[in-house]
């Protein structure tokens, strides 16, 4: 009988442990964790399929472990294939809300269910993160603070093979660049190098705006005209820049199939030299190009990046500080929502750098004599999946013969960065979101029109009435309200 009571009180004592080993989270007297958790990530294209994925996070566990203590595994959540933000959605009104979601638009609605988590006590607690952060970073965090996306400002900004710049004596055009100036560049550059259009685009004009938009005046979303706030697109500005923009098509120095083209077709007429210069994002982008460029058409063919236009202003476009178009986000009903942050805020620390943004050791990279020389694999294969702030901070120098970046995708990022300014535009109200679409339909459909021929460029004032009865009357009031 002794026996008995006594396995049954051993059995009672295992019973009170293993339940007191259900609270997941522990934190110990230096504030680490102790126990283990599992945090659920999901991340577009890179569900528990991706191989590469999985190890990722299998590593990322491990360097946790090492370097802050943290106990924690990840689960990859599978999201279908189709168009990322829709997928997602359904996903998450599903009732599963992972810890971790990467959003690609389509974040709002689940804010508004307050399903997201408000970062902004733990970048200001963080130990690494608050220190990386850019100042649109800042800005778009303080006007919604749910979603984190540390990168460099993407701008748009044009470039040419330097072979062909040197043969026209581009350096007149960095001296002073009008839209005159870059006319007489373009049409230069066609005559001279026999390409059979000066520049292409991919189906719209948002590529041409980033070079054009500030010479021409429209260097924020609402400008000032007699007095009262008037949305760009019906700007008289607008007016002046989409015929500017006609002469270039008329002229064939803008790719008269531009409408029609796709980012591969863009860019394989800028390889096969069908058009001298196209329009890339700053940084990684443009490293690509330049090197798909050098390998088809030799070292002389290095990119030239060119600046923006200049005239009543310059730039590449005013920044969107209303909130980060893409990014990070920590579940509102997480049960582990401090663990998911220390897992992003780990990404800024010089470990978590040197991870994210090189890979595997002796698969991405080769490591001696505290030098790291990237491999072929890396170039091929790796992307940052967090954070890459301007400044590279890891324990580790870069072999200059491997570098991280080449020297036209940094110039890239230095021109990008000189050129900022903010917009003031504002996030719409639901109600006036339907609107939006129809406004947005109208301008671009009236664009493509003009630039074309195919209807008159002083038909704007027809475009601008059906612009305001459509919508715009609503939006430019509010405008009005809230930016004056």
């Amino acid at each position: 009988m002794k026996k008995r009571m006594t396995l049954i009180f051993i059995v009672i004592i295992g019973l009170l442990v293993a339940c007191g080993n259900t609270e997941e989270v522990v934190e110990n007297d230096e504030g680490n964790q102790s126990d283990g958790v599992t945090l659920k990530v999901v991340y577009k294209d890179e569900g528990p399929s991706n191989e590469q994925a999985v190890e990722y996070y299998e590593r990322l566990s491990a360097l946790l472990k090492e370097h802050e203590d943290i106990d924690v595994e990840f689960e990859l959540v599978e999201v279908a294939q189709g168009d990322y933000p829709e997928k997602l959605n359904l996903l998450l009104n599903t009732g599963e809300i992972p810890d971790i979601i990467y959003f690609q638009g389509g974040d709002e609605p689940i804010v508004e269910q307050d399903l997201l988590e408000d970062l902004t006590p733990y970048i200001e607690e963080s130990k690494y993160l608050k220190d990386i952060l850019a100042e649109h970073n800042k800005s778009r965090l303080e006007s919604y603070p749910y979603l984190l996306w540390v990168k460099n400002i993407d701008h748009r900004i044009p470039v040419v093979r330097s072979d062909f710049y040197d043969a026209v004596d581009g350096d007149s055009l960095l001296d002073d660049p009008t839209p005159e100036n870059y006319k007489e560049f373009f049409s230069q550059v066609v005559a001279e190098n026999d390409t059979d259009n000066a520049i292409t685009v991919a189906g719209d004009i948002n590529e041409l705006n980033a070079i054009f938009d500030m010479a021409f005046g429209i260097y924020q979303s609402w400008l000032e005209e007699d007095g009262a706030l008037v949305y760009k697109n019906v700007s008289e500005k607008e007016k002046e820049k989409l015929a500017f923009y006609n002469e270039l098509y008329e002229e064939n120095l803008l790719d008269n199939t531009f409408l029609t083209k796709q980012w591969d077709t863009k860019e394989d007429a800028f390889y096969n030299n069908e058009s001298a210069v196209i329009a890339g994002t700053n940084g990684k982008v443009i490293d690509f190009y330049n090197s798909r460029m050098k390998q088809i058409n030799g070292d002389e063919a290095e990119l030239k990046v060119l600046p923006p236009a200049k005239g009543i202003d310059q730039g590449f476009g005013a920044v969107n500080i209303t909130k980060e178009s893409r990014g990070l986000a920590i579940s509102a009903i997480s049960e582990h929502k401090d663990v998911a942050f220390k897992v992003l805020d780990f990404m800024a620390s010089p470990e978590g750098q040197l991870f994210d943004r090189f890979g595997f050791e002796d698969v991405h990279y080769t490591l001696e004599d505290d030098e790291i020389t990237l491999t072929d694999d890396y170039y091929a294969n790796w992307y940052a999946r967090y954070w890459e702030p301007k400044e590279i901070n890891i324990p580790y120098s870069i072999n200059p013969e491997t570098p991280y970046l080449s020297s036209p995708a940094i110039d890239s990022i230095e021109m990008a960065s000189e050129f900022y300014s903010e917009d003031n535009n504002f996030l719409l109200p639901e109600e006036l979101k339907a609107d939006w679409d129809t406004m947005q339909n109208l301008y671009v459909e009236f664009a493509a029109d003009v630039i074309t021929g195919k209807v008159d460029i002083e038909e704007f004032d027809d475009f601008v009435d059906q612009w305001y009865k459509a919508g715009g009357d609503k939006l430019t009031e509010l405008a009005n309200e809230n930016l004056n």
